[in-house]
């Protein structure tokens, strides 16, 4: 099984005309992403291989049943494309778009929960259910079908885990890259508890960064109501004090958000931490066994 999308999930894409939304719109499709339309204002009436274009949102859904939508449009535009989404009444908005105004989108966050809808991102890779369906930019080469459920703040990384873990043959239900900015639609906990609740899924990979205290949050949840093996992978272990690091979430505040804090958290939750990426199906398998 897997969480939030499926083989039957109908997708619609906003920014489809864009250079990044034509290409992984086609990546998506090759995938076997059941994408239904697009959305590029005053490109309605286009299409792309096939794929009808529309002006907004709304109009889309009075053509086509939308379970999903994929925001590929630009820093500017990303707020009101997720309000339009949200408007009409799609479930899941998954919004690719990085470099978007902190400010607004805490405002957003708030508008999309109010209208029923959930959100993953922004500045996320998205999902994949391997076999199913992949919203976003995911290389679905690297995953193969299976039961364990995967949640990261770190695109790469999560490309690094899941290929250890294909390779292991350890297949994957969903993977989730829920954003590295300080405020994303869906955090560990909104996700870890799908995960919990899906009779597929028999184990969790958690793989966090430096900044913010969401790893400790879910490390607490783990341990008061997580009954599924869980494993974990903190990034910037070794990051210099004081240095920048890329995420716009990767902030330590006050002693808070250390790798340290976050390495102890899951211990103390009985989650074993990887020191590397390819350390993570052994961890799993021996949480299985």
């Amino acid at each position: 099984m897997s969480i939030l999308i499926d083989e039957n999930t109908h997708v619609l894409v906003q920014g489809i005309t864009g250079r990044d939304g034509s290409f992984h719109t086609r990546q998506m499709v090759a995938d076997g992403t059941k994408i239904v339309a697009g959305v590029t204002p005053k490109k309605g009436g286009q299409d792309l291989d096939g794929i009808p274009i529309y002006n907004s949102v709304a109009e889309s859904m009075q053509k086509h049943k939308v379970d999903a939508t994929v925001i590929f449009v630009p820093p500017p535009f990303a707020n009101a494309a997720v309000r339009e989404a949200a408007d009409a009444g799609v479930p899941l908005i998954v919004c690719i778009t990085e470099h978007v105004p902190v400010n607004e989108m805490l405002s957003t966050y708030h508008y999309v929960k109010s209208k029923g809808s959930r959100m993953i991102g922004p500045n996320c890779p998205g999902l994949i259910s391997p076999g199913k369906s992949k919203i976003g930019i995911m290389p679905a080469r690297i995953t193969r079908p299976g039961s364990i459920g995967v949640i990261s703040r770190s695109g790469t990384l999560t490309y690094e885990v899941v290929y250890a873990l294909s390779e292991e043959g350890m297949g994957q239900s969903t993977c989730i890259g829920i954003g590295g900015d300080p405020i994303v639609g869906s955090g560990y906990i909104d996700l870890l508890e799908l995960f919990e609740n899906d009779p597929e899924t028999s184990a969790v990979v958690v793989i966090g960064e430096i900044g913010g205290e969401d790893e400790e949050a879910a490390a607490d949840y783990i341990k008061n109501s997580m009954t599924k093996p869980v494993a974990a992978f903190i990034s910037g272990r070794t990051a210099p004090p004081g240095r920048r690091m890329g995420h716009a979430g990767a902030i330590i505040s006050g002693g808070k958000g250390t790798p340290e804090a976050k390495v102890k958290a899951f211990q103390d939750a009985g989650v074993p931490v990887a020191d590397k990426p390819d350390e993570i199906p052994a961890l799993l398998r021996a949480r299985l066994s």
